[in-house]
């Protein structure tokens, strides 16, 4: 999987994913929703699609797209995890630091 903090690092992915995660939305309804191309909309829905993170649900002619909530927490876990492993070690560094003084 991409890096997910790559991911939502861009305002419109992350904003796809927060409106996905409430309801599902065709994309004509996500692009309503940005002042952005439909082209443009489209390449960061099928990037999100390509990683997992979006779901899609085909009715007739429309798809609905919508969060793939499991995956989602899943990674989020994984990265409080790695920044939690992060912050620990820093915080031990600083420790061994004071205690040398």
């Amino acid at each position: 999987m991409v890096n997910l903090y790559k991911l939502l690092a861009d305002p419109t992915r992350k904003k796809i994913l927060s409106l996905t995660a409430k309801r599902e939305y065709t994309q004509k309804e996500l692009v309503s929703s940005f002042d952005m191309s439909q082209p443009g909309i489209k390449k960061h829905i099928d990037m999100l699609i390509d990683e997992k993170l979006l779901l899609i649900r085909r009715e007739g002619k429309y798809n609905y797209y919508r969060l793939n909530q499991s995956l989602f927490e899943k990674e989020a876990i994984q990265a409080k995890k790695e920044i939690n492993h992060i912050l620990k070690s820093k915080l031990d560094r600083l420790n061994d630091f004071l205690e040398e003084e």
